[in-house]
């Protein structure tokens, strides 16, 4: 039997721990069992959690000793330091052998440890930068879902947590159970090419001047970069040093992945066909479409569409 041991600590999120169970603690009818689930806390007792209820745990960090694979679900705030004994225990059980899981803002945690120096890692987009900023040896990368060096995984957004722990099971027994487990969860067993997480397009109010505002509103015309430096009476060059300055782009890039948000949009919202989304979006055509969709986010707009809607 694979031990999961959660390592918890106040104020602790009920979701990010929720999906773990949910994933490697939740007996089914139907399903084998092959995970044995605990949690443990440096202080055993009485843990907060986000919900406002009050949860007991009743193992220390000892129980870390026993476990095969340890999570971190979450790590709120994310500024908070990790103690010399919750560090000695993370670098004990990965010396000899267990797998070290983090969900979301858990990567904060794991990356005080030094195990994810010069090594690459994912976290919720809106602290990306801030991992980059506090941990430069880390590689963070912010479109994956997931990533998985065997020894220690790191998730995207608390959601993805369930692709990162489906993905270990497949990897511990196989895509078939993984795929059974799914199913009783009402989950997709895998997301569809890798399915990049949602991160919304950044769009600073009166950055270059209202540009972006009015480019946005104009997605289905056949906008170029000289319309872009024409409406605001630039040339082409000092266009692109202000995206270069202010959002670190180019504009052609900053266009097509305008367009691309946009299609997301709709493909969530409207069940409009992937050419009219096309259409709208500026892209023209649905095989343009599927081309640059599959390029920016990883899957086809009714992959998606789909995947979307299921979860």
């Amino acid at each position: 039997m694979h031990r999961v041991v959660a390592l918890v600590r106040p104020v602790q999120s009920t979701f990010e721990l929720g999906l773990a169970a949910e994933v490697f603690g939740t007996a089914r009818a139907e399903v084998p069992q092959h995970y044995e689930f605990g949690l443990c806390a440096e202080r055993p007792g009485a843990v907060l959690t986000s919900a406002g209820y009050v949860m007991s745990v009743s193992q220390g960090l000892s129980a870390l000793d026993a476990a095969d694979t340890v999570i971190i679900p979450g790590w709120s705030p994310v500024s908070a330091p990790l103690s010399a004994d919750v560090r000695a225990a993370l670098l004990h059980a990965h010396a000899r052998g267990a797998r070290l899981v983090t969900i979301c803002s858990g990567v904060f945690a794991l990356a005080r440890t030094g195990l994810l120096d010069g090594r690459s890692a994912t976290t919720h987009w809106a602290r990306a930068d801030q991992l980059r900023r506090e941990f430069p040896r880390v590689r963070v990368t912010a479109d994956a879902l997931y990533v998985d060096h065997s020894d220690v995984a790191t998730s995207a957004g608390a959601g993805a947590g369930i692709d990162l722990c489906l993905h270990l099971v497949r990897q511990d027994h196989g895509a078939a159970y993984a795929a059974l487990l799914a199913r009783h969860m009402v989950m997709p067993a895998q997301r569809a090419g890798g399915h990049k997480p949602y991160v919304p397009s950044p769009t600073p109010g009166d950055a270059l001047d209202g540009l972006l505002a009015w480019a946005g509103a104009r997605l289905a015309e056949p906008l170029s970069v000289g319309d872009l430096a024409a409406h605001l009476r630039v040339s082409p060059r000092t266009l692109a040093r202000r995206f270069a300055e202010q959002l670190g782009t180019s504009p052609g890039a900053w266009l097509l992945s305008r367009r691309v948000s946009e299609a997301r949009a709709l493909l969530e919202k409207t069940d409009l066909p992937v050419e009219a989304i096309a259409a709208r979006v500026g892209l023209w055509s649905a095989v343009n479409l599927r081309r640059r969709f599959r390029a920016q986010v990883g899957t086809t707009p009714s992959a998606y569409r789909r995947a979307f809607r299921a979860s």
